[in-house]
């Protein structure tokens, strides 16, 4: 099979990650906004699970990893639920985590066994313990193939970044011990800077703030009134919404009805209707320079006063008021 990614370009790939990709619980991940509520209020916002997934599985492929950590990078999101991380805010899960937790639940119930067992993979052995694949997932700061997929693919979607700016960064990475890192500062500063214009400027943009928060009230409450229930988390973005608009019930209508592309919104500290705080996450690249690992913020002062910026904006959280 070909896969073609206007990211990472084409790829040839194994059978068995064409027979994953054409699972049902990955081709589920086309139905699942990677920017949650973001889409209903702005509809450019609109990247999917699906296309991170086998970006991360491109990605992984191309610095050289393991067919098996390809596999895993493919399937690491096959349990985010309906619009994604919206559920930790229904549930407030502060982690913003619940896609974890119940990960091997929905593998184990999957088609995705079978499959793994058809080519002598044992899931347990490749998805269990996803942290021993350190291309796939390191913790923050680190760079990892999660974690610059969706910041190059939102980024790159919403027009902040070029498909030029991209391939220079890409060409910049090495391996080493495992790891992602980076070989000039000029690049790790880029990134950096990149990354903070995905979890800052947009994850917190009082227009995301505003969907995140009205779509939650209106998924609260359908829980509350028994309209849905967890299990229907596991459906697609637009099965999820048009059961909770068939209920006819008048809250959860009414907020649903504030959901749409219109919405004006501002920041503003002191008259604010919304003050909501984000999970935070900080960025230091690792670079290999003479034989050694040494953190960008050691290097440039400019990533480590970013790095106090982003920190300081997440402590306070983003005010919204709504016009």
């Amino acid at each position: 099979m070909i896969i073609s990614d206007y990211i990472y370009g084409e790829f040839e790939i194994e059978d068995v990650l064409e027979e994953l990709i054409l699972s049902k619980p990955v081709q589920r991940l086309k139905g699942i906004h990677q920017g949650g509520a973001s889409y209903l209020v702005n509809s450019r916002w609109n990247v999917t699970r699906y296309e991170h997934s086998v970006g991360v599985m491109l990605l992984i492929k191309q610095l050289g990893g393991s067919l098996e950590e390809q596999i895993a990078g493919l399937l690491h999101d096959v349990s985010h639920t309906a619009f994604s991380h919206i559920i930790d805010f229904v549930l407030e899960n502060k982690a913003e985590d619940y896609h974890e937790e119940i990960f091997m639940d929905v593998i184990r119930k999957s088609e995705i066994p079978i499959i793994l067992k058809k080519y002598n993979y044992n899931y347990e052995h490749l998805l269990l313990n996803t942290t021993k694949w350190s291309l796939l997932e390191q913790p923050a700061p680190e760079l990892c193939a999660d974690r610059v997929d969706y910041t190059l693919r939102d980024m790159y979607v919403y027009g902040q970044i070029s498909l030029e700016e991209i391939q220079m960064f890409l060409n910049d990475i090495v391996v080493q011990q495992g790891m992602m890192c980076l070989q000039r500062i000029e690049c790790a500063e880029w990134f950096v800077k990149t990354y903070y214009k995905e979890v800052l400027d947009f994850f917190m943009n009082p227009l995301n703030i505003y969907a995140y928060d009205k779509l939650a009230q209106a998924l609260k409450i359908s829980i509350e009134k028994k309209i849905i229930t967890l299990t229907d988390f596991l459906k697609e973005d637009y099965e999820l919404i048009d059961q909770i608009k068939s209920s006819n019930d008048r809250q959860v209508q009414s907020l649903l009805k504030q959901l749409h592309p219109d919405v004006k919104v501002r920041v503003d500290q002191k008259e604010f209707d919304i003050h909501q705080k984000n999970k935070t996450r900080l960025i230091d690249p690792s670079l290999y320079i003479h034989n050694r690992l040494i953190r960008a913020s050691e290097l440039s002062e400019d990533v480590r006063k970013m790095n106090v910026a982003a920190n300081e904006k997440f402590q306070e959280g983003v005010f919204v008021k709504i016009l």
